[in-house]
């Protein structure tokens, strides 16, 4: 299944447990504030498993071991 958002819902289906694979797509601009990844989650220690340079977009894949 895939879920896409921001770091809000990412966030809550995070504390809930129900994700095993991230596909982080991280541009180097900043829209307002912005909202943290991973905030009041922790606990969480994911492996990059991933790593794929484009010209303006790094695209990383992280996973949680195995349970």
């Amino acid at each position: 299944m895939a879920i896409a958002g921001g770091a809000a819902t990412l966030n809550q289906y995070l504390s809930l447990g129900a994700i095993d694979e991230l596909r982080l797509h991280v541009v180097p601009i900043t829209l307002g504030a912005g909202e943290r990844v991973f905030d009041g989650v922790g606990g969480l220690t994911f492996g990059i498993d991933r790593i794929r340079p484009t010209g303006q977009v790094l695209h990383i894949t992280l996973r949680l071991p195995a349970r």
